[in-house]
């Protein structure tokens, strides 16, 4: 006799494809659907483009119950001496693997909710939970799992747990480009291949770097924050915590290249040697020294670092040493390294202020947030879910309140079709004015100085066009230029124009 029967094997392969799946990707509700059938509740499949979603879902406590029953059978065929196979083995372990997640769950979640607060209160109390029925389902194994692996694989439960929470938490929309964005975001930190990643990969994804590129104020902090805050961070169960001496914790040291000049940016990064510069008192380590394994640095506005420290960042990522400034003795970066930017990268290379070699050694992997205006675009939807997630973290119960009389300000005053280009950014000062003031009036939007001309580029360009000023090559040059403004980069532009990126570039002076 197998270790599943016919009846049984088509589930449970799916729901062993469950397992490594993106849970903000379509793929998951297909192997639900497929798992489930008619009990599939079409109704709640969706809570990855909802911010109020509430576990657990009827298809999830379903799920629960189905991987439940279909790895207990196994478990007690292999209890009465059934010989198996090699990959009935590893769909049974797969198995075993979604259900303990399922089971462990709540606990999990109290854990990645303590652990924001710095406290890992639940830590034990979730281990214990876990190896017991750990053992009880993998411990029927020939040979069984050791500690170690029962370990790493509870600090697997914990990444994930954290991971889930970091990016849906911090990442609210319902258009497509929001629930592409969480799923980039979730690829990498685990890459598109979770098996891989739980294989071999992670305990090396530091040595990989993270590009992210997108206009000002779309988000971009929040997605470092969300890659750097959950990475893998290795469980001791002899001492009961997370993390062992270099390994540390998973954390975010930040940088902003564009508030500091060259001196201070290496100051803060690479450390000093006492004397190496005026007021350099005594030793002092950067965060490049004190970021441990399982920590990230951040870099943003990586396109206005100057190109001396560029070169010392290249080194960074390809040797993985630096020196302190005023000293020549190499030092070992342990952490992973994400940089940010609303710079064309391709345009500052041609130009020569952003070097070629860096950027590849940075594009690796490269996700892109979406503007505000594009998430609008597709789903109008997704302007009411975000005023009240930013009116609720202001106002608390009273954010539906607050939401709808800015939703009626918004709609009163700017309109639809107004293109939002502070992004996120903007869209929440909007909801701080109205709450303190009952109004907003944005610089693009007040249309005119006192004299009584128009201030807002788009309004000028207007009405050079309605007048017939303009000949058709002009026409053409300040259309793009608007476009470029507002996208941020050549390509957005490129893209939303349907012209050649060649030829945008060169309607845009100085680019």
């Amino acid at each position: 006799m197998a270790l599943f029967d016919p009846e049984a094997l088509p589930r449970a392969r799916r729901l062993s494809q469950l397992v490594y799946c993106n849970p903000f990707l379509a793929e998951r509700i297909d192997h639900e659907r497929a798992v489930l059938g008619s009990e599939f509740d079409e109704a709640t499949a969706d809570w990855n483009v909802h911010a109020d979603w509430v576990a657990p879902t009827p298809n999830i406590e379903r799920l629960a119950e189905v991987s439940t029953a279909v790895a207990e059978a196994a478990r007690q065929r292999l209890v009465d001496g059934e010989v198996v196979s090699a990959p009935e083995l590893a769909l049974y372990e797969d198995i075993v693997l979604l259900t303990l997640y399922y089971e462990r769950r709540p606990e999990l979640d109290e854990l990645a909710a303590a652990l924001e607060d710095d406290s890992d209160r639940h830590l034990g109390v979730a281990w214990r939970g876990f190896l017991a029925r750990a053992r009880h389902f993998l411990g029927v194994l020939t040979p069984p799992p050791t500690s170690a692996e029962y370990a790493r694989l509870f600090a697997f439960f914990v990444q994930i747990c954290r991971a889930f929470h970091r990016v849906f938490d911090c990442i609210i929309g319902t258009s497509r480009p929001a629930v592409r964005l969480r799923a980039q975001v979730w690829q990498s930190i685990f890459t598109h291949d979770l098996r891989r990643f739980r294989r071999v990969l992670f305990q090396r994804m530091g040595d990989h770097a993270t590009l992210i590129t997108g206009p000002s104020g779309t988000g971009k902090e929040l997605v470092a924050r969300a890659i750097g805050l959950s990475r893998f961070v290795p469980f001791d169960p002899r001492t009961g915590r997370l993390g062992s001496g270099r390994e540390g914790d998973a954390s975010l040291h930040a940088l902003n290249l564009s508030a500091l000049g060259p001196q201070l940016v290496e100051a803060e990064l690479f450390g000093h040697k006492r004397g190496a510069f005026t007021g350099a008192i005594s030793d002092r380590k950067g965060w490049l020294e004190t970021c441990p394994a399982s920590g990230c640095v951040f870099l943003d506005e990586i396109g206005e670092i100057d190109p001396a420290i560029q070169v010392k960042l290249l080194r960074i990522l390809e040797e993985r040493t630096f020196s302190r400034v005023g000293e020549t003795t190499d030092r070992r970066f342990h952490g992973k390294l994400v940089a940010a930017t609303n710079r064309d990268l391709a345009a500052e290379m041609a130009v020569g202020r952003f070097r070629t070699d860096l950027y590849y050694r940075l594009c690796a992997d490269t996700i892109t947030t979406p503007s505000l205006q594009e998430r609008f675009l597709d789903d109008e939807s997704e302007r009411p879910v975000l005023l009240r997630f930013l009116a609720g973290r202001l106002v608390g119960d009273e954010a539906e309140t607050l939401a709808a009389e800015v939703e009626a300000w918004i709609d009163g005053h700017l309109g639809r079709d107004y293109r939002w280009p502070g992004n996120v950014r903007e869209l929440e000062q909007c909801v701080r004015n109205v709450m303190i003031r009952g109004e907003y009036h944005p610089a693009a939007a007040r249309g005119t100085t006192p004299g009584g001309a128009a201030t807002d580029p788009w309004t000028r360009f207007g009405e050079a066009a309605r007048g017939g000023n303009l000949t058709a090559d002009e026409l053409l040059r300040r259309y793009c230029e608007l476009v470029y403004r507002d996208t941020g980069s050549l390509s957005a532009a490129a893209q939303r124009l349907r012209l050649d990126r060649r030829t945008v570039k060169s309607k845009v002076g100085g680019v």
